[in-house]
């Protein structure tokens, strides 16, 4: 269908839109107009992605003098890979009715890992491997040398992309990872090259969030994008916590151990160089004497990570005189890995400011804070001049440069914390160093100030007023959206105790009570024997979880509940947890129905979708705070009150109930689902915890399901099914109308049927 909304003609490619992706379009196109940023919140399932790419597509098409650029950001590759899929349904819809003008070129990038097609890399099992033997066959010396001695193996995809030329270049259309690999293969070049080239002439690209918000890679991937860009941060309720990791560095002896290995190999290849060829050497010293920046006219093969902190804080000066010598240089940093090495003895935990530890460094190691600045750029040109490829050898001491670079560039919103040992394992020795970044508005600021507009959106946004206060910005349009039903297919309860009328809750000191445990596996047995299909159940941590399944196996209600479901468990591994979903989902297809176990801020709970018969209930075990004793979040809390005056207890109350939602989120993925929630904890029947829950979820929860014991919750998840088996109308009836049509729009436009919407 295609509509106005007010100059511009949106090409959706659907034949009916729900009244909340309308209203939706209504405020990002406000957002555009205004060259503003903005905060959306709409409820999972109602087609975010395709409203999104539906109206910024088209307010480029009916805008061609003003080419903006669209930069879409996901969290995972299925992420996007959903994105890319649902962009090529529209691509194909505009095209069909503008024909050629209608053409964009739109490329998802990802890492070497997942784009490369040549099988000698791919046999490498992680990703900086996969990096490191990319460069081993790509890098300039490898080439050169390769020129000179045919036996030296080079990759023939990178070549044959080099040989190209300018003729390399994609044609217009819409490229998912799949896409990029098929095509290099078939033309014998290079997909990870020539998707990196193609991001500057692309009108769309989705990548990573990191590719903008991590200085190292951002440095190399996003430094030539326009200021015309719409930049789309999707499911972006944790990006305040990416911000902050992108920042952060920990050191562990192993790092420490790594990093005196890597120097002394460099130090073996300086001999060589001295005795081989001394002149790359004095080449070098000269270039960093004039100053000259390495970064802009290096070959992009050879382009390591860029520079950890950011743009506006990286010194555009020559590199101190102290270390441009390349044995100079090592010496300063083996005399850093050895102060570091003595601050790991510590038996008590220790924290202070980036300042006091710069001072620190300069009394005891004779390292001042310039000199820690240039560490990162001048281990770069240094593992360049030394013609160094097997780069993931080399990850100790980058993390060592990293660190320094960081500490060296910013007084403010940061710590550096140091434990002798983790605080829920008090008896194994394992001392960490971290430089811990307190304020998710460093990272995002360069966004914010370079790109004309940043739409920040996700289902779970609220409190929404928060997030501008977090990020330090003014959006021009901060809405949340509610759902518009044509039955109240989503039953939220707030279960506060068991059907002995003790009170449930993973407080500290009620958690290990057996009345509490007994209680919750009383809830679960009951529910599995009422609710059909597959029911997942979110704990608030791993050793949680250990300690309730333990104590239910002892006690035997795990065994009467596998009599009605099968329980599959989420852990720490990828693979078993892979596998554990797959049984999990076969199980549901089969009718026998099944139980998940998993864990919030897990995997599970960021990118899982339990649809339709996947999830038909989710049980969220208590209220999942952050381990509240930990240094590093008790730090960032003072630094939160002391600057954006946001309590402590505001701030953790947020982040557990955006976590929870988002937990529950997972059983809603479509308006023809159906599915419960029920929070398992009597905190949530407060109203300063309950009330900062999405719009959409709150809009169901009725006063009467607030305090329920297990019976009371059995007897309305009951009723809910029995009605939710009942045929319904999708497109609504009556007045309220949930599907819109064509004409339902025309004379919405006209100001008939406003009401709609609201």
């Amino acid at each position: 269908m295609k509509f106005e909304i007010d100059d511009v003609t949106v090409y959706f490619p659907y034949d009916n839109i729900y009244p909340e992706q309308y209203s939706y379009m209504v405020e990002l196109k406000r957002a555009l107009d205004a060259r503003g940023h903005c905060l959306l919140e709409m409820p999972t399932g109602t087609g975010k992605t395709i409203a999104l790419l539906s109206l910024i597509t088209s307010y480029v098409l009916s805008k061609p003098q003003s080419p903006l650029k669209l930069i879409y950001c996901t969290r995972t590759v299925h992420e996007m890979e959903k994105t890319l899929a649902e962009l090529k349904k529209l691509h194909d819809y505009q095209v069909k009715h503008l024909g050629p003008a209608a053409r964009i070129l739109a490329v998802g990038l990802s890492s070497r890992k997942n784009l490369c097609v040549n099988p000698r890399v791919l046999s490498a099992d992680n990703r900086d491997s996969v990096d490191a033997g990319c460069r081993k066959l790509t890098a300039s010396w490898v080439r050169a040398l390769a020129e000179r001695n045919p036996s030296v193996p080079t990759c023939e995809f990178f070549e044959e992309y080099e040989r190209a030329g300018s003729g390399a270049v994609l044609p217009p259309g819409v490229y998912t990872l799949q896409d990029l690999r098929a095509f290099g293969k078939e033309k014998g070049w290079c997909p990870y090259f020539l998707a990196r080239h193609m991001v500057q002439f692309a009108n769309v690209i989705v990548y990573s969030y990191q590719y903008l918000l991590d200085p190292k890679v951002a440095g190399i991937i996003s430094k030539e994008m326009q200021r015309e860009c719409v930049v789309v941060f999707d499911e972006a309720h944790n990006i305040d916590n990416v911000c902050i990791e992108a920042l952060s560095v920990s050191v562990r002896r192993q790092t420490l151990e790594g990093a005196t290995r890597n120097l002394h190999r460099m130090e073996q290849e300086i001999q060589r160089f001295k005795a081989t060829d001394e002149s790359r050497l004095r080449a070098e010293y000269q270039r960093l004497v004039e100053g000259l920046a390495l970064r802009g006219d290096l070959q992009v093969n050879d382009t390591w990570l860029a520079n950890p902190a950011l743009p506006d804080d990286i010194l555009k000066e020559a590199v101190p005189g102290n270390i441009r010598r390349a044995d100079f240089f090592l010496r300063v940093l083996r005399r850093f890995v050895q102060y570091l090495k003595g601050r790991l003895e510590t038996e008590n935990v220790e924290k202070e400011s980036p300042v006091a530890f710069v001072a620190s460094v300069t009394n005891q190691a004779g390292i001042d804070q310039k000199t820690l600045k240039f560490c990162y750029d001048r281990l770069h040109s240094l593992m360049l001049t030394l013609e160094i490829t097997d780069t993931d050898e080399f990850l100790h001491i980058q993390t060592i440069c990293d660190f320094a670079t960081l500490v060296g560039t910013y007084a403010r919103g940061f710590s550096i914390i140091i434990e002798p040992f983790d605080e829920r394992m008090p008896d194994v020795r394992d001392p960490v160093l971290q430089l811990s970044c307190h304020d998710a508005s460093l990272a995002i600021k360069p966004v914010f100030d370079r790109f004309q507009t940043v739409v920040i959106t996700s289902g779970t946004l609220s409190p929404i007023d928060l997030y501008p206060r977090l990020l330090n910005f003014n959006p021009v349009v901060s809405r949340s959206f509610t759902m518009s039903l044509t039955r109240d297919c989503i039953c939220p309860m707030v279960l506060t105790r068991g059907s002995d009328q003790l009170p449930v809750s993973t407080k500290f000191d009620m958690r290990s009570d057996l009345g509490v445990v007994r209680n919750y596996g009383r809830l679960l047995l009951e529910m599995v024997s009422v609710v059909p299909d597959g029911i997942v159940c979110f704990f608030v941590s791993y050793s949680y979880m250990d300690e309730i399944v333990n104590s239910w196996n002892e006690s035997g209600i795990l065994k009467e509940i596998m009599q009605h479901k099968l329980v599959f468990i989420e852990t720490q591994d990828v693979v078993e947890t892979t596998l554990a979903l797959d049984n999990y989902r076969r199980a549901c297809d089969c009718g026998r129905g099944a139980v998940f176990f998993s864990v919030a801020r897990g995997k599970v709970a960021e990118g899982i979708d339990f649809d339709r018969h996947y999830g038909r209930l989710v049980i969220m075990f208590g209220v999942p705070f952050q381990y509240t004793l930990s240094k590093i979040l008790l730090a960032r809390l003072e630094y939160l009150r002391d600057t954006f005056q946001i309590k402590e207890g505001d701030f953790l109350t947020f982040d557990a109930l955006r976590q929870a939602a988002q937990c529950v989120g997972r059983v809603i993925r479509s308006k023809a689902d159906y599915g419960m929630m029920i929070f398992a904890d009597k905190r949530y029947s407060r109203h300063d915890k309950r009330s900062k829950l999405p719009g959409w979820i709150l809009s169901h929860l009725r006063d009467a399901h607030l305090n329920l014991s297990t019976d009371m919750a059995v007897y309305i998840a009951r009723e809910f099914l029995r009605k939710m088996a009942q045929p319904y109308d999708k497109a609504g009836s009556g007045g309220k109308k949930t599907l819109l049509s064509q004409e339902d729009i025309e004379k919405m436009v006209d100001g008939g049927l406003n009401e709609m919407l609201y």
